[in-house]
């Protein structure tokens, strides 16, 4: 039983006794003592002096004497005012430390047959342009998302929706057409979604020659600057053909379904690239041209039901005034779907294939409105997760140079991006790494990448999802300071010094004795372990990774403090040795296992 589990059952036994009364478990009250005050946890004695009909120095002082005559976590006890600070006995932070010890998922869940599913939709890329910066903190939220809530007992579907239809697709493969003389990415070189993407922004560059010229043309006929650039956009032919295409596309014309199913299996390799470069994938992938009809058919029932109405042009609306909201168009006159209706039709088809309790959207926060009538319209057509779908609303990732465009090409692009990090890895640490003996060019080469993308991983991770984010490479790779570099050095320093001991012939045991020597920052440390089911599980509850990337920081600074000022294998004692080591190798342990909770590797050695 976990100290603060036993100190509460003992808290609640000892009201009982001295006041007469059982309370229910939520009045015992424990937190971390004060550093300035003497002892481990505090006991709030304010909820409880209804019953005691004490003072709050009085009640805390009786509880005080209970605990210490009762409970064998407790050592001793002082009163400040109405707080009960507890000095925990050194043989409870053994047990908790071999406890700790015996657990290699300490501070997890596991998942049962009886677990909620939780479905987790993240990435939702165009396959007109390859994945840019914005795309890899969606990803890895998503990805990092999805390892929290598994490790809270859920189980846990990954899901990507691809918007692979509509006029920005045609834009793309009309420029092909018109531009690309059969050109394909193994021609060029390159990879599918980065020759694609070139296509889209070809296709906006010939689109604003076309209307430049336009405007000067009704501007020498009349019009005043504004009306000719309106009629220039409207009249412009590249446009005429794009919507042209999409028509035939809508009317499954062959040659242009051949085209399309073609330049979007280049993107497709391209994209599978980049996610396994980031780390991340899915366990099912759905394709807006499938969902669209899904939609339409799930809103006509909804029609049907009364639920929706028809208004005289033939379009189709929720009236969503009695939620203090507007009306949310859901088909247009002429019967086309809009993003709204490709959701439902999404939801539809994930409802059929999964028993989904929870819906989890990861998406920018430019889309909060979206989502708060999605949530309400599913409701309404009677899923069940509908109400309480959960929209992981996150911040734009914004550059010192301003934001991003894709249709001028100025988009950070995702593989660039990974592939400068490993770069800028190699370099930066390959001074430690040519200390090393015996290390090879290709695991040189490992260790760099697991460094560069532990860079980028953590920089992003650690900032609260909500808040707008300046990416700046240079500061993610230090090892100094709150990174993920400085992290994974200190997980491979204690790598080190296990692998040193165990050169020595020293065996850890499984458990430590009750005598096990500590003081008081080996006590912080174990207590530092302890934390780590609590970070999970307000991570869980609160949907941010960043309170796992704090909490990893936090446990690493505290190790280097106790690293700094005591040595584990020149240690006085063997005992003093031994404890140390196993502390050691459960502190690798921990920050092995939380990092991976945001889809960050550690290195063996560095």
């Amino acid at each position: 039983m976990k100290i603060e589990e036993q100190i509460t059952v003992a808290a609640l036994a000892a009201v009982k006794e001295l006041y007469g009364t059982e309370v229910p478990e939520k009045m015992i009250q424990l937190q971390k003592t004060r550093s300035d005050f003497e002892g481990n946890l505090t006991l709030v004695t304010f909820p409880l002096l209804k019953t005691s009909r004490k003072k709050p120095e009085d009640t805390a002082q009786d509880l005080g004497e209970y605990l210490k005559k009762n409970c064998k976590a407790v050592a001793d006890f002082n009163v400040v005012k109405g707080f009960l600070n507890l000095v925990i006995a050194q043989s409870a932070w053994t047990g908790l430390l071999n406890d700790i010890n015996a657990d290699e998922k300490f501070g997890e869940k596991r998942v049962t047959d009886e677990s909620p599913l939780v479905m987790i939709e993240y990435s939702s890329p165009n396959t007109n342009k390859p994945l840019h910066l914005g795309h890899v903190r969606n990803n890895l939220l998503g990805w990092s998302l999805a390892q929290i809530m598994e490790a809270n007992g859920n189980k846990v579907v990954k899901t990507n929706i691809v918007n692979d239809r509509g006029i920005h697709i045609c834009k793309s493969m009309l420029a092909w057409q018109k531009w690309g003389n059969g050109i394909t990415p193994e021609q060029a070189g390159k990879k599918g979604d980065h020759l694609v993407g070139d296509f889209y922004v070809l296709f906006d560059k010939h689109l604003k020659e076309e209307c430049k010229q336009l405007q000067e043309q009704y501007e020498k006929e009349g019009l005043t600057a504004d009306e000719a650039k309106a009629k220039a956009e409207h009249e412009a032919p590249l446009m005429k053909e794009a919507h042209d295409m999409l028509v035939k596309w809508e009317a499954n014309d062959p040659e242009i379904r051949g085209l399309w199913e073609m330049m979007n299996s280049w993107v497709y390799a391209g994209f599978d690239e980049t996610y396994k470069a980031m780390g991340v994938g899915f366990d099912k992938i759905y394709y807006e041209s499938s969902t669209y009809l899904a939609g339409k058919k799930k809103v006509e029932e909804g029609l049907a039901k009364g639920l929706f109405i028809r208004k005289e042009d033939n379009s189709v609306w929720a009236d969503l005034t009695d939620e203090g909201l507007d009306q949310k168009l859901l088909l247009r006159k002429d019967g086309t779907s809009v993003y709204m209706t490709q959701d439902i039709g999404t939801a539809e088809m994930r409802f059929n294939d999964y028993p989904i309790d929870k819906m989890i959207y990861v998406v920018g926060n430019e889309q909060n409105y979206h989502f708060q009538v999605l949530s309400i319209l599913l409701d309404r057509l009677g899923f069940k997760w509908g109400k309480d779908l959960v929209h992981f609303s996150y911040g734009m990732v914004e550059l010192p140079n301003g934001k991003m465009k894709s249709r001028e090409g100025t988009v950070v692009d995702a593989d660039d991006l990974v592939a400068s990090m490993i770069e800028n890895a190699k370099s930066l640490s390959e001074d430690k790494v040519n200390k090393l003996e015996g290390i090879t060019d290709e695991e040189k080469n490992e260790i760099a990448r697991i460094v560069g993308m532990g860079a980028l991983k953590y920089f992003i991770l650690k900032v609260d999802a909500r808040k707008n984010m300046l990416f700046n490479p240079e500061e993610s790779i230090d090892f100094n300071g709150n990174t993920g570099p400085f992290i994974q050095y200190t997980y491979a320093r204690i790598r080190s010094i296990l692998r040193k001991a165990e050169a020595q012939n020293i065996t850890l045991p499984a458990s430590l004795n009750d005598d096990a020597p500590l003081n008081d920052k080996e006590i912080a440390l174990i207590q530092k372990l302890n934390d780590f089911g609590a970070a999970v599980a307000q991570a869980g509850i609160d949907y941010s990774p960043s309170g796992i990337a704090n909490y990893c920081y936090e446990l690493t600074k505290e190790f280097n403090q106790f690293y700094h000022d005591y040595s584990i294998l020149n240690a006085d004692t063997e005992a003093e040795k031994i404890t140390r080591l196993v502390i050691a190798k459960n502190v690798a342990k921990v920050i092995k296992n939380g990092m991976a909770l945001l889809g960050i590797e550690v290195p063996e050695r560095m």
